[in-house]
């Protein structure tokens, strides 16, 4: 999903180029494209076909590759085979995964980096979530929750309750909760 953001925004000499993977992984509301389809607008490899006519929403969508300088080339979407982008509320991290690909963030080096991010996320009150299609697991410090299908409209609230062996994390999807 190419943009026409402030170059401010991406790291200096990073482009979607040929990556199209946010117009298969992510939901695209204005559409009703589902999170795991190709958006009917867009041409794999080449671009999105209505580029000039897209909604705001393809406009100003930047994954993290493109802002974080500290992610190297193997984490460009077409190349890792998922998108890590801010969520709206709360800071949280999304890692919107291709369902064909669907265990692609578990592999090194991803995996061993987001541990990280869980870890010092959730300390912050910050949370990692990974979207395979409408599928939805909360990746928090105390293991992993999978929250069967989450829908654009859903919202996801974690808390965190003292346990004997030390934090103890829950995951609620709120439906429809816009």
């Amino acid at each position: 999903m190419s943009n026409d953001n402030d170059s401010d925004l991406t790291v200096p000499g990073r482009a979607c180029g040929t990556c199209t993977m946010c117009c298969k992984v992510l939901y695209i509301t204005d559409f009703a494209k589902p999170a795991g389809r190709w958006c009917s607008h867009v041409k794999p490899g080449l671009g999105c076909s209505i580029y000039d006519q897209r909604p705001q929403t393809c406009r100003t969508f930047l994954c993290k590759w493109l802002q974080d300088d500290h992610m190297g080339d193997e984490w460009k979407p077409e190349r890792s085979k998922f998108v890590i982008s801010q969520m709206t509320e709360g800071g949280n991290l999304l890692i919107a995964v291709d369902p064909n690909f669907a265990n692609a963030w578990r592999r090194p080096p991803y995996f061993a980096v987001i541990h990280r991010w869980i870890l010092d996320g959730a300390a912050q009150g910050r949370f990692v979530f990974v979207r395979i299609g409408e599928r939805c697991l909360a990746l928090l410090p105390d293991g992993e929750r999978d929250l069967g299908a989450v829908g654009p409209l859903d919202r996801i609230a974690v808390s965190r309750q003292a346990g004997p062996a030390g934090p103890v994390f829950t995951a609620t999807v709120h439906r429809n909760a816009a």
